[in-house]
């Protein structure tokens, strides 16, 4: 069923385009609000699905119920990854999405690690701090009770401790590390004898005796249980927060309503941000440069193929006026594409080209992910095959990037500044 969805998705941008040839700016404005309601309530339902399944891990750790957690992670982060649309160019989601995709994390503030990933760093005194380990903990002077793990003492004294990006302590990938632990394989081969796909195969390897107090593997068992429970209930709690800012009466909604040029400059924002300096440099080009797994997405499951590929879908509903939500209904109005195709037919014509060529580079980096090698090893030093999958899939987004930029000409939207990225722009700077 997850492949049938999947390959639905991968067809989307092949739809003819969107009803509204008449379509006005404030109609499709209205149009990319709907859509961004609709993809936050499948990531919360999908989220609430999760807790559920976190539930019954809690209940009864086991091979399975461990197994089942990480599936309802792996189908949360579909319909969210598409919703990554709308940041940049709405200053509410972009205020509060840190809370819930912050990344890359310095996991050893969480829980326990591996020797290989050191005691220290001079960059952030949480690095191994182990919060799951330690009921009181002192940093740099601060006394910190952590006697019980609560959504509160995550979100308002761990996440982002000392102002560090690197503290995560809540959203997907928090969750995501305490599912899977941490991946030890870096860009080598699969260890032996683990079964499944490349990405099973390849990714964190926690067992589920992690969770089960009377057989506890790891330690300190009952404080991971409260870890695990406490970071999906802010997940939840994040996602209702969001679903409610873009309901008929939310402050999303009005805002980018507000004034329809500016919000069709918000969605172009959005879209070559995104497609330039957030997934082909930061997420994708950085990590190719320096051939580093840590710099992969959804490092701890393997999961990044998929998460840049439902990123590209995301832009795609946003430029078609059409998403495709889980239980398979089809949320569809007037389009951006109405608008570009009436001010220059030929421009839209290659806006959708292009992004039809992005579409297949990041299918063809999906498909090898699942069938050959995981994402972290496409970016490994001496695989020249892996890594030209990636950077055709790079290189497509910074020919769409570039298409969109042709769209904010052509429907004079003014000057609007788009995420840029060393990694493409001054990739010496990378290594400084």
């Amino acid at each position: 069923m997850r492949k049938a969805v999947l390959a639905v998705a991968a067809c989307a941008l092949l739809t003819a385009a969107g009803p509204a040839a008449g379509a006005t700016a404030a109609q499709v404005v209205r149009q990319y609000a709907d859509i961004a309601q609709a993809g936050y309530e499948d990531a919360l339902a999908t989220a609430r699905t999760l807790a559920k399944s976190v539930d019954a891990l809690i209940a009864s750790p086991s091979p399975d119920t461990l197994r089942a957690a990480r599936q309802a992670w792996l189908d949360a982060r579909v319909p969210y990854q598409q919703t990554e649309a709308f940041r940049f160019g709405n200053p509410i989601v972009d205020d509060w999405e840190g809370r819930v995709n912050a990344w890359p994390l310095d996991e050893g503030m969480i829980d326990y690690v591996h020797a290989s990933y050191g005691t220290e760093s001079d960059a952030n005194s949480y690095y191994v701090v182990n919060v799951i380990a330690n009921p009181s903990i002192k940093v740099g002077g601060r006394q910190i009770d952590a006697a019980r793990i609560t959504p509160e003492l995550l979100r308002d004294v761990l996440h982002e401790a000392d102002g560090n990006e690197a503290n995560v302590a809540t959203g997907y990938h928090a969750i995501e590390f305490l599912l899977w632990g941490q991946d030890l394989n870096g860009t080598g081969p699969a260890p032996a004898g683990r079964q499944g796909t490349p990405q099973e195969r390849h990714g964190g390897n926690r067992p589920h005796t992690d969770f089960a107090p009377a057989q506890c593997t790891g330690g300190h068992c009952e404080r991971r249980v409260q870890y695990l429970k406490a970071a999906t209930e802010l997940l939840v709690a994040d996602l209702e927060e969001i679903v409610q800012a873009w309901d008929e009466q939310g402050p999303a909604r009005a805002a980018v309503q507000q004034d329809a040029q500016a919000g069709l400059a918000a969605m172009l924002t959005g879209l070559g941000s995104l497609s330039y300096g957030e997934l082909a440099g930061e997420r994708m080009k950085l990590g190719l440069i320096l051939n580093d797994p840590e710099e992969e997405h959804d490092c701890f499951s393997d999961n990044t193929h998929n998460s840049h590929f439902y990123n590209q879908q995301g832009m795609v509903n946003v430029y078609q006026g059409r998403y495709r939500r889980v239980d398979g209904r089809i949320v569809q109005g007037p389009a951006l594409s109405d608008l570009v195709r009436v001010a220059d037919p030929a421009l839209d014509q290659e806006v959708r080209e292009k992004m039809a060529a992005t579409t297949a580079a990041m299918q063809a980096l999906k498909t090898r992910a699942e069938t050959v090698e995981t994402y972290d090893q496409m970016i490994g030093a001496g695989n020249p095959q892996g890594n030209a999958v990636v950077q055709a899939a790079i290189d497509a987004l910074v020919a769409q990037t570039r298409s969109f930029e042709r769209v904010i000409a052509a429907l004079q939207l003014g000057d609007i500044a788009l995420e840029g990225s060393d990694s493409l722009d001054n990739p010496e700077a990378v290594f400084q």
